[in-house]
């Protein structure tokens, strides 16, 4: 019985997480070829395909990792979808577009499995969502309201203005350059301090309060 109830959590979190984070790449990749760099689509990597998008690590063994072992935290990634920034037609202008249409990407669908959640009069969930239980709402909500979980964890997360988030290519991009440049400099350095942040709790407690706001609106 617990393992059969373990498949089913699988199930019901893999389909959420595979969207999301092949969404979110598909929107940077598309943006970016609205704005002139055809690099993403001359690779054949503007596809729905996740075979093109999936990491193994990334996309299914942390994302598995975080919501089995009940973090507060939920983030995955997909292979990075290329951009060649020098292409863009103003590329300091147009790199936050590119930068800002994944995590926009996951607000979208979060608003639109809340809206959908919310169409079947689905019995309200608690923010403690990696520990809902599929049967207690069906499979159908199950998964819409852990879409609306990953997406808005998703979001929240790559906004966090250190690069190479997307919130800190946003950031570099907006920030006067006496700013933006020492910012820039942090990026071969940025998953390392992101990792010690994360160890020391300091980044689930500066991004929670805004992840639980999102949450306690949509749903």
């Amino acid at each position: 019985l617990r393992v059969m109830e373990l498949v089913v959590k699988i199930a019901f979190w893999s389909v959420p997480v595979l969207v999301a984070v092949i969404l979110h790449e598909l929107a940077h990749g598309y943006t970016a070829y609205q704005l002139g760099d055809p690099t993403a689509a001359r690779l054949g990597r503007l596809s729905l395909n996740p075979i093109s998008h999936v990491d193994m690590f990334g996309t299914i063994l942390l994302p598995l990792f975080l919501v089995l072992t009940g973090s507060p935290i939920l983030f995955g990634y997909a292979k990075p979808v290329p951009v060649d920034f020098t292409n863009l037609r103003n590329p300091r202008r147009d790199m936050v577009s590119v930068a800002a249409a994944g995590p926009a990407m996951n607000l979208f669908l979060a608003t639109l499995s809340a809206f959908l959640l919310h169409q079947l009069q689905a019995p309200q969930l608690p923010l403690d969502l990696p520990h809902a239980q599929p049967e207690s709402t069906g499979l159908v909500a199950a998964m819409l309201t852990a879409s609306v979980f990953i997406n808005v964890a998703l979001a929240v997360f790559n906004l966090f203005p250190l690069p190479p988030l997307d919130g800190g290519r946003v950031a570099v991009g907006l920030l006067p350059r006496g700013l933006a440049l020492p910012l820039a400099r942090l990026e071969p350095y940025g998953f390392f301090i992101l990792i010690g942040l994360l160890m020391t709790g300091i980044l689930g407690d500066m991004i929670r309060p805004v992840t639980v706001f999102l949450l306690g609106a949509l749903l």
